[in-house]
C-alpha cells in the first residue's frame, strides 16, 4: 500500500517557513559588523584571485637578478623576490592557488564527510559504531600531520594537497551532520512523517537532511580558513606543489625565510595575504552562525 501523500497545501506553508527563516537569518547577516568585515576581506580575496591575469602589472614569473630583493616602491609596489620577481604579482597569482585548493578541498571533505554522517545518523546501529570509530581515530590524529602524510605517500601535486586537506575536514563534517540528524529524530515534523508511513529515505532526504544545512555551512565557511592555512602549511614545509616557480603563497614564505632581515616584506606580505583571508572567512563563518542561530548570540 503507497504511503499517503503529505497535503500540498502543508507542503506550501514549509516551503515558506523556509524562505522566511533565511530571509530573516540574511537581514541578520547583514546588520553584523564583523560578518560584513569578513565578506569585505574574502570579496578582496576573491577579486584578486579571479582577476589577477588583468590587474598584475607583471607575469608570475617574469624578472632578472638585476632587479632581486627590491624594496617597495617604484615599478614594484610591493617588492621583488629572490629572482627578481614583482611580489604583488606572485601573491595576486597565489591567491587563485590558495582559492582553487580551499574550496576544492571543502567541497571533496564536505562530499566524504557528509555521506559518512548521513549513513551513522541516519541508518544508526553497527554502520553508525565503525564509522564514528574511524572518525574518532582520524580526529585524534592532529589534522597538519594527517595531511603531511597523506601528501607523503601520495607524493607532492595539487591535487594531492586538496585530498589531504579534505581527509583532514571530512571527520569533522561527518561528526556535525551525525550529531544533528541525531538531534531531529525525535522532533515532531520526523514523527508526523513516521506517522503517515513515510519510508525512512524520505524522511531523510526530505525532512532531516535539509534541516541539517545550517550547520554544514557555518562549519563549510569556518573550514575554508582552516583550508587556506592548511596549504599553506604544507607548501611552507616543502610540500606544496611539486614547480618550485609556482606562486604558492606558503612556498613563497618558505623560500624568503633566510633573507628575514635583508628582506622582511617578502615574509611579512605573503603572510598578510594568508592571515586576512583566512580571518574574512573566519568572521565570515561566526557572522553566520548567529544569523542562522540567534541563541547563540551573546
Amino acid at each position: 500500500m503507497a504511503a499517503p501523500a503529505i497535503p500540498a497545501t502543508g507542503r506550501a506553508i514549509e516551503v515558506r517557513a523556509s524562505r522566511g527563516l533565511w530571509r530573516d537569518a540574511m537581514r541578520r547577516l547583514l546588520r553584523n559588523k564583523p560578518a560584513l568585515l569578513g565578506l569585505l576581506f574574502i570579496g578582496i580575496f576573491v577579486f584578486a584571485a579571479v582577476f589577477a591575469p588583468l590587474i598584475a602589472p607583471y607575469g608570475p614569473l617574469e624578472g632578472t637578478l638585476v632587479q632581486r630583493m627590491k624594496p617597495p616602491g617604484g615599478a614594484h609596489l610591493f617588492g621583488t623576490d629572490l629572482q627578481g620577481r614583482d611580489e604583488l604579482t606572485r601573491i595576486l597569482y597565489g591567491a587563485q592557488v590558495s582559492l582553487l585548493a580551499g574550496v576544492a578541498s571543502v567541497i571533496m571533505g564536505l562530499s566524504i564527510g557528509g555521506i559518512a554522517g548521513a549513513l551513522a545518523g541516519g541508518l544508526g546501529g553497527w554502520v553508525d559504531s565503525v564509522l564514528m570509530r574511524v572518525v574518532d581515530v582520524m580526529l585524534s590524529i592532529p589534522g597538519i600531520l594527517l595531511a603531511i602524510g597523506i601528501v607523503a605517500w601520495l607524493d607532492r601535486g595539487l591535487p594531492q594537497i586538496m585530498f589531504a586537506v579534505a581527509m583532514t575536514n571530512a571527520p569533522i563534517f561527518a561528526r556535525i551532520l551525525r550529531g544533528s540528524l541525531l538531534s531531529l529524530r525525535n522532533s515532531d515534523y520526523v514523527t508526523a512523517a513516521q506517522s503517515i508511513g513515510a519510508p525512512p529515505s524520505r524522511i531523510l532526504l526530505r525532512h532531516m537532511l535539509p534541516n541539517s544545512l545550517t550547520a554544514l555551512i557555518v562549519a563549510a565557511t569556518l573550514a575554508l580558513a582552516t583550508a587556506i592555512i592548511d596549504v599553506a602549511g604544507l607548501g611552507f614545509l616543502g610540500l606544496g606543489p611539486p614547480d618550485p616557480r609556482t606562486p604558492e603563497w606558503g612556498t613563497m614564505l618558505t623560500d624568503s625565510t633566510k633573507f628575514l632581515r635583508q628582506a622582511p616584506w617578502l615574509i611579512f606580505l605573503p603572510g598578510l595575504a594568508i592571515v586576512i583571508s583566512a580571518i574574512g572567512f573566519n568572521l565570515l563563518g561566526d557572522g553566520l552562525r548567529e544569523s542562522l542561530d540567534p541563541r547563540l548570540k551573546r
